[in-house]
């Protein structure tokens, strides 16, 4: 998942991070060089606890970050997502970068929350990239829409859910199957 999670946000990122064109001194000449900003932090939010592994790389793709946590607890009956953990701060620009992580979008319901609470706080959804693993079509609806022009990475859409929401074929309990909790 991690090894994924990398190849993921290197596609979220790309064309995404904001650069600055500078020269470097080598040992023999000056070359002219772009890189990216090491000015503007990108804002790191894994949904505990599986959302921690697809960002586990990240700083080998993103020179500069900060990481916020958020924790959902999803209600097996509902299928709603209740909040047990808020590190984000108190409020975000338009212009902040922020990624979003959670290795498994079944219903959405999870992501919707984390997404909501981002905009209220002043994020764009536009400056939003949300890494998943594997991702189930009723998610992919209500992401789009709820948020148009949100964007997702994803390895993997898997056809449907099962009549208790998860993923068909899917990876089963991702952060259980991460952190050897099974």
């Amino acid at each position: 998942i991690g090894e994924l999670g990398k190849i993921l946000i290197y596609e979220a990122v790309r064309d995404w991070l904001p650069t600055v064109d500078l020269q470097i001194e080598t040992p023999v000449g000056v070359a002219d060089a772009t890189v990216v900003d090491p000015t503007k932090p990108v804002a790191l939010v894994p949904i505990l606890r599986a959302g921690l592994v697809p960002l586990e790389q990240a700083s080998s793709v993103i020179p500069v970050s900060i990481t916020y946590h958020v924790g959902y607890v999803r209600d097996e009956e509902t299928l709603e997502a209740s909040l047990y953990l808020n590190k984000l701060p108190p409020s975000f620009t338009p212009e902040d970068q922020i990624i979003v992580s959670d290795p498994m979008l079944a219903t959405g319901g999870t992501m919707i929350a984390c997404l909501k609470d981002l905009v209220s706080r002043g994020a764009s959804v536009q400056n939003i990239r949300v890494i998943s693993i594997v991702a189930a079509p009723p998610a992919l609806t209500k992401l789009g829409d709820e948020f148009p022009g949100l964007k997702v990475y994803t390895a993997m859409i898997d056809p449907e859910l099962n009549d208790v929401g998860y993923i068909i074929p899917g990876l089963g309990d991702a952060g259980d199957r991460a952190f050897g909790t099974v």
